[in-house]
């Protein structure tokens, strides 16, 4: 028997999702939607589609704009849904409209810090040394995932992919 699938038995296989995606421009051009093509908003989407080929549902999806206070009140309404995930893309940055992170760091009970470093690494591949701008994070609240990845597609899809695989095990650790 293979052992190094033992760690993921009896994981779950599809969960619920809710997305964030933090962008002051495309909030006050679109106003609140309830789907990422509605806003133009291409790394929500590839999110959005990820997920659901993965076999998972998403729940929630909210534009949100850089605003601590904004973040924080649209990540309160996916802490207490039926969300088992949170994925927010925008926002990790180095600017000072930057938010993400200072938003969503009193809130977390507990860093994955190997989310974080796993990601940089992979990074490395695509876009170099510019790695260390990003401030990409995952943690855990209230028995739910959280992911805060940057905007740019490519790092959405480099991200998801990464965790992808490893979504139900997360899940059966949190729960």
């Amino acid at each position: 028997m293979d052992t190094s699938l033992l760690h993921k038995e009896n994981a779950q296989r599809s969960y619920k999702c809710a997305i964030l995606t933090m962008s002051t421009s495309r909030y006050n051009k679109y106003g609140k939607v309830a789907r990422p093509e509605r806003a133009e908003d291409v790394s929500g989407k590839l999110i959005w589609g990820m997920v659901q080929v993965q076999g998972s549902e998403v729940v929630h999806y909210e534009l949100v704009p850089d605003n601590i206070e904004m973040i924080r009140e649209a990540l309160k309404k996916c802490m207490y849904s039926d969300a088992d995930v949170i994925i927010s893309t925008g926002g990790t940055g180095l600017s000072p409209s930057d938010v993400t992170i200072e938003a969503v760091m009193p809130y977390l009970e507990k860093e994955m810090p190997g989310f974080g470093e796993l990601f940089r690494q992979k990074s490395m591949e695509q876009i170099g040394n510019a790695v260390i701008l990003t401030r990409a994070l995952a943690g855990i609240l209230r028995q739910k995932v959280i992911f805060c990845l940057p905007g740019s597609p490519n790092a959405v899809k480099l991200a998801i992919e990464l965790v992808l695989p490893e979504m139900g095990h997360i899940l059966k650790h949190v729960k």
